[in-house]
């Protein structure tokens, strides 16, 4: 993985971390928690979207949209098990 990829790969994890943040909690989660939780989000939309036949397509929106719909998914899930 070259240095450019690296950078976008951190730049979509942040912007989606911050927009499952902002969809799910109101605020943030610091830009360190961003990247995780966008990261984490594109993993797990990455695991599920193939599996039930969803395909939002290429480009960095696109990628963008999916880890942010991941993000918010384990975002969802970590609320629940807290409340639990």
């Amino acid at each position: 993985m070259g240095i450019e990829s690296l950078l976008i790969f951190l730049i979509v994890g942040a912007v989606a971390g911050w927009l499952a943040g902002q969809l799910v909690k109101g605020y943030g989660f610091g830009l360190i928690g961003n990247i995780v939780v966008g990261i984490v989000g594109a993993l797990i939309a990455g695991w599920l979207f193939p599996a039930i036949g969803i395909s939002l397509g290429t480009g960095i929106i696109a990628a963008i949209i999916h880890a942010t719909i991941g993000a918010v998914i384990l975002l969802v899930l970590l609320r629940l098990v807290k409340q639990a």
